[in-house]
């Protein structure tokens, strides 16, 4: 068990890596990772249960003490300048007097949709192998990275922050890379960057950041540090394996050198089994959500005879940076197996494809998902 003022130990391979229940009716266990079923998502509950958020960890999940936590802000992008041997100390009672922010937002793996490059496009790629329930919208609470950032003292010409984690340091193939960390620009600290201690009106679970996370409204979920331990803010651009190496486009029809993934793309999601079972003549109402990283959901178009035909979908709730609702009536359902498709267009004007574009990693599959279900 890790905790604060103690040195975490190395994760290993086997070791217990998720801390809450994962009931198999409910999650896909992945070990270090958990995904949750679609077809367990309530349509009556916009946000989702903290218990039913799926879990990405790089090692395990650690347990941190609340009483002795301490975020540590350093660099020469702090007005006076700090270095990292003489950080400015923030508790968690100190960060809580400061105006709090409600703020509803999608939290999404950058793999999620992985398994169908392989299953849907016939192009395997490696990593684990999401389906689409590596996803979930939450109400987080806590302070603007923003207010915490202008109450210290920021240098104009300050660019880059780096978060870093206090799980344990991540080892593969023998190298040693380090805790957990990312970098971003100090535009998005400045915009809507925060400093969570709180999902849907309860402290975070341990599997998802607590005492204190950073979250990054809309972009790649690798970005939103667990855990978070340090802040490093800069007047040169930071790197880490994180940024350099992975969560970047490679292989297939990607040039070298693709820059950081940020942004997440627009998924859509039917609220429905893998193959549900429906009634034939018998009509029935489908859902499901549609999001996007950058931009509210503008329109959601489905297909209930595999593409050949498109209608609009009846758009239900949204709530601030958090996923749409839709719905869809199947007036009479014939007797056979069928390819729902769903494709949802944001205000920005990005749509799903019909292909999503290959990389070795299986980031961003975005394409148009074929959900099949059988009515008898």
């Amino acid at each position: 068990m890790a905790s604060l003022g103690l040195p975490p130990p190395r994760a290993l391979a086997g070791a217990p890596a998720i801390l809450k229940a994962l009931p198999p009716d409910l999650f896909v266990d992945f070990g270090t990772n958990a995904e949750m079923r679609w077809d367990a998502v309530d349509p009556r509950r916009y946000l989702t249960p903290a218990s039913r958020l799926f879990v990405r960890n790089h090692t395990a999940t650690p347990v941190l003490d609340r009483d002795r936590y301490e975020l540590r802000i350093f660099g020469d992008g702090l007005a006076g300048g700090r270095s990292a041997a003489e950080p400015l100390r923030f508790s968690l009672r100190d960060l809580k007097r400061l105006p709090t922010t409600r703020l509803t937002a999608v939290h999404e793996c950058t793999g999620n949709g992985r398994s169908f490059f392989a299953t849907q496009q016939g192009r395997a790629a490696s990593g684990t192998a999401w389906r689409l329930g590596s996803v979930g919208t939450v109400e987080w609470e806590g302070v603007r990275l923003r207010t915490l950032l202008r109450r210290i003292g920021l240098r104009r010409d300050a660019v880059s922050v780096q978060a870093t984690g206090l799980d344990a340091p991540y080892v593969a193939g023998g190298v040693d890379h380090g805790r957990v960390r990312r970098p971003f620009p100090v535009t998005k600290a400045l915009d809507d960057a925060l400093l969570a201690w709180g999902a849907n009106g309860a402290p975070l679970l341990p599997d998802h950041g607590f005492p204190l996370r950073l979250v990054l409204p809309g972009w790649v979920g690798i970005a939103s540090i667990k855990w978070l331990g340090s802040l490093e803010v800069s007047r040169s651009e930071l790197t880490s394996p994180w940024n350099t190496t992975w969560y970047r486009l490679t292989g297939g029809d990607h040039p070298p050198g693709s820059p950081p993934l940020t942004v997440n793309p627009v998924r859509s999601a039917w609220e429905l089994p893998w193959e549900a079972p429906l009634r034939a003549g018998r009509p029935v109402t489908l859902t499901g959500r549609s999001w996007s990283g950058a931009a509210p959901i503008r329109a959601v178009e489905v297909s209930l005879d595999g593409g050949a035909s498109w209608r609009a979908a009846e758009l239900g709730e949204r709530e601030g940076l958090g996923w749409t609702t839709w719905s869809v009536r199947w007036h009479r359902p014939r007797p056979g197996r069928h390819e729902l498709l769903a494709r949802a267009t944001d205000r920005h004007g990005r749509t799903q494809p019909d292909v999503a574009a290959y990389n070795d990693n299986g980031y961003f599959f975005d394409a148009v998902v074929r959900h099949p279900v059988v009515v008898a």
